[in-house]
Protein backbone atom coordinates (compact mmCIF):
# COMPACT_ATOMS: atom_id res chain seq x y z
CA UNK A 1 0.00 0.00 0.00
CA UNK A 2 1.49 3.42 -0.90
CA UNK A 3 1.99 5.66 1.97
CA UNK A 4 -1.13 8.66 2.34
CA UNK A 5 -0.97 11.79 3.77
CA UNK A 6 -4.30 12.39 5.78
CA UNK A 7 -6.45 14.66 3.98
CA UNK A 8 -7.73 17.56 5.89
CA UNK A 9 -11.16 17.94 4.79
CA UNK A 10 -13.60 20.63 6.16
CA UNK A 11 -16.70 19.20 6.84
CA UNK A 12 -20.40 20.44 8.87
CA UNK A 13 -21.30 17.38 9.50
CA UNK A 14 -20.80 15.87 12.65
CA UNK A 15 -20.42 11.83 11.97
CA UNK A 16 -18.15 12.24 8.83
CA UNK A 17 -15.75 14.55 11.10
CA UNK A 18 -16.17 11.92 14.08
CA UNK A 19 -15.65 9.13 11.23
CA UNK A 20 -12.20 10.45 10.40
CA UNK A 21 -10.79 10.69 13.27
CA UNK A 22 -11.51 7.85 14.44
CA UNK A 23 -9.76 6.65 10.59
CA UNK A 24 -6.90 8.78 11.40
CA UNK A 25 -6.10 7.11 14.91
CA UNK A 26 -6.14 3.63 13.47
CA UNK A 27 -4.13 4.09 10.76
CA UNK A 28 -1.18 1.65 10.66
CA UNK A 29 2.11 2.75 9.44
CA UNK A 30 3.23 0.04 6.51
CA UNK A 31 6.91 -0.10 5.23
CA UNK A 32 7.31 -1.44 2.24
CA UNK A 33 9.05 -4.80 1.69
CA UNK A 34 10.54 -6.78 -1.38
CA UNK A 35 10.53 -10.43 -1.38
CA UNK A 36 9.59 -10.81 1.79
CA UNK A 37 12.54 -8.78 3.23
CA UNK A 38 12.06 -5.04 4.79
CA UNK A 39 14.93 -2.05 3.70
CA UNK A 40 16.96 -2.87 6.91
CA UNK A 41 17.27 -6.43 5.64
CA UNK A 42 17.90 -5.67 1.93
CA UNK A 43 20.84 -3.21 3.36
CA UNK A 44 22.11 -6.54 5.66
CA UNK A 45 22.10 -8.69 2.65
CA UNK A 46 23.59 -6.25 0.34
CA UNK A 47 26.47 -5.39 3.18
CA UNK A 48 27.02 -9.51 3.44
CA UNK A 49 27.55 -9.59 -0.29
CA UNK A 50 30.18 -6.73 -0.93
CA UNK A 51 31.96 -8.33 2.24
CA UNK A 52 31.74 -11.59 0.50
CA UNK A 53 32.93 -10.62 -2.73
CA UNK A 54 35.87 -8.42 -0.83
CA UNK A 55 37.08 -11.71 0.52
CA UNK A 56 36.24 -13.51 -2.04
CA UNK A 57 38.43 -11.14 -4.52
CA UNK A 58 41.19 -11.18 -1.32
CA UNK A 59 41.42 -8.19 -0.23
CA UNK A 60 42.02 -9.03 3.70
CA UNK A 61 44.86 -10.72 1.93
CA UNK A 62 46.00 -7.58 0.49
CA UNK A 63 45.26 -5.10 2.74
CA UNK A 64 47.49 -7.31 5.70
CA UNK A 65 50.05 -7.89 2.77
CA UNK A 66 50.21 -4.12 2.72
CA UNK A 67 50.22 -3.67 6.69
CA UNK A 68 52.74 -6.19 6.92
CA UNK A 69 54.85 -4.77 4.14
CA UNK A 70 54.45 -1.39 6.18
CA UNK A 71 55.16 -2.92 9.47
CA UNK A 72 58.52 -4.66 7.91
CA UNK A 73 59.69 -1.15 6.75
CA UNK A 74 59.29 0.14 9.92
CA UNK A 75 60.99 -2.34 11.52
CA UNK A 76 63.84 -1.59 8.90
CA UNK A 77 63.70 1.98 10.12
CA UNK A 78 63.94 1.08 13.72
CA UNK A 79 67.11 -1.40 13.55
CA UNK A 80 68.55 1.69 11.30
CA UNK A 81 67.43 4.17 13.72
CA UNK A 82 69.20 1.42 16.39
CA UNK A 83 72.50 0.96 14.48
CA UNK A 84 72.52 5.36 14.29
CA UNK A 85 71.72 5.89 17.79
CA UNK A 86 74.86 3.07 18.47
CA UNK A 87 77.23 4.87 16.12
CA UNK A 88 76.14 8.10 17.75
CA UNK A 89 76.78 6.55 21.19
CA UNK A 90 79.94 5.58 20.14
CA UNK A 91 81.09 8.27 18.64
CA UNK A 92 80.29 10.59 21.66
CA UNK A 93 81.98 8.35 23.80
CA UNK A 94 85.52 8.32 21.49
CA UNK A 95 84.90 12.08 21.65
CA UNK A 96 84.76 12.56 25.49
CA UNK A 97 87.53 10.31 25.47
CA UNK A 98 89.62 12.52 23.06
CA UNK A 99 88.42 15.29 25.23
CA UNK A 100 89.51 13.82 28.64
CA UNK A 101 92.79 12.91 26.80
CA UNK A 102 93.60 16.70 25.74
CA UNK A 103 92.77 17.83 28.89
CA UNK A 104 95.06 15.31 30.81
CA UNK A 105 97.67 16.61 27.70
CA UNK A 106 96.65 20.05 27.89
CA UNK A 107 97.31 19.49 31.97
CA UNK A 108 100.80 17.48 31.58
CA UNK A 109 101.80 20.59 29.19
CA UNK A 110 100.82 23.11 31.82
CA UNK A 111 102.65 20.93 34.50
CA UNK A 112 105.42 20.88 31.94
CA UNK A 113 105.83 24.18 30.81
CA UNK A 114 105.66 25.27 34.74
CA UNK A 115 108.54 22.66 35.16
CA UNK A 116 110.90 24.68 32.45
CA UNK A 117 109.73 27.67 33.46
CA UNK A 118 111.12 26.81 37.08
CA UNK A 119 114.16 25.43 35.78
CA UNK A 120 114.57 28.54 33.45
CA UNK A 121 114.30 30.39 36.28
CA UNK A 122 116.38 28.42 38.92
CA UNK A 123 119.58 28.46 35.99
CA UNK A 124 118.94 32.20 35.34
CA UNK A 125 119.10 33.15 38.76
CA UNK A 126 122.34 30.93 39.27
CA UNK A 127 123.66 32.08 35.74
CA UNK A 128 123.00 35.87 37.01
CA UNK A 129 124.86 34.91 40.13
CA UNK A 130 127.16 33.51 38.77
CA UNK A 131 128.01 36.42 36.40
CA UNK A 132 128.08 39.12 39.45
CA UNK A 133 130.48 36.83 41.73
CA UNK A 134 132.75 36.36 37.91
CA UNK A 135 132.58 40.36 37.68
CA UNK A 136 132.97 41.15 41.40
CA UNK A 137 136.39 38.76 41.42
CA UNK A 138 137.09 40.75 38.14
CA UNK A 139 136.63 43.84 39.90
CA UNK A 140 138.72 42.63 42.73
CA UNK A 141 141.01 41.65 40.54
CA UNK A 142 141.50 44.94 38.89
CA UNK A 143 141.49 46.65 42.05
CA UNK A 144 144.07 44.34 43.68
CA UNK A 145 146.19 44.47 39.96
CA UNK A 146 145.92 48.66 40.35
CA UNK A 147 146.90 48.35 44.17
CA UNK A 148 149.59 46.39 43.29
CA UNK A 149 150.47 48.78 40.22
CA UNK A 150 150.20 51.64 42.70
CA UNK A 151 152.14 49.92 45.31
CA UNK A 152 154.91 49.21 42.75
CA UNK A 153 154.90 52.77 41.03
CA UNK A 154 155.64 53.86 44.22
CA UNK A 155 158.13 51.57 45.26
CA UNK A 156 159.26 52.51 42.18
CA UNK A 157 159.44 55.60 42.74
CA UNK A 158 160.52 55.32 45.91
CA UNK A 159 163.80 53.29 44.86
CA UNK A 160 164.38 55.86 42.33
CA UNK A 161 164.60 58.72 45.10
CA UNK A 162 166.31 56.11 47.29
CA UNK A 163 169.10 55.49 44.71
CA UNK A 164 169.16 59.66 43.77
CA UNK A 165 169.59 60.73 47.32
CA UNK A 166 172.16 57.35 48.06
CA UNK A 167 174.09 58.60 44.61
CA UNK A 168 174.01 62.40 46.04
CA UNK A 169 174.78 61.21 49.39
CA UNK A 170 177.67 59.11 47.92
CA UNK A 171 178.86 61.39 45.72
CA UNK A 172 179.03 64.09 48.71
CA UNK A 173 180.51 61.72 50.96
CA UNK A 174 183.08 59.60 48.93
CA UNK A 175 185.87 61.08 47.10
CA UNK A 176 187.80 59.33 44.08
CA UNK A 177 190.37 57.50 46.32
CA UNK A 178 187.28 55.88 48.88
CA UNK A 179 186.41 54.85 45.32
CA UNK A 180 189.38 53.01 44.21
CA UNK A 181 189.39 51.60 47.52
CA UNK A 182 186.16 50.08 47.31
CA UNK A 183 186.72 48.68 43.51
CA UNK A 184 189.91 46.76 45.15
CA UNK A 185 188.05 45.59 47.78
CA UNK A 186 185.52 43.99 45.68
CA UNK A 187 187.79 42.53 43.18
CA UNK A 188 189.62 40.82 45.78
CA UNK A 189 186.34 39.23 46.92
CA UNK A 190 185.76 37.70 43.64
Amino acid sequence: MANRLPEVIATDDPQLATAMEHDAAHTEHVEPSALGLAPAGWVGLAMLVFLGILVWKGVPRLIAGGLDSKIAAIRQQLDEAKKLRAEAEALRAEYAAKVANAERDAAAMIEHARHEADLIVATAAANTEATIARRQRMAEDKIAAAERAAVEGLRAQAADAAAKAAGELIADSHGEGADRALVDQTIAAL
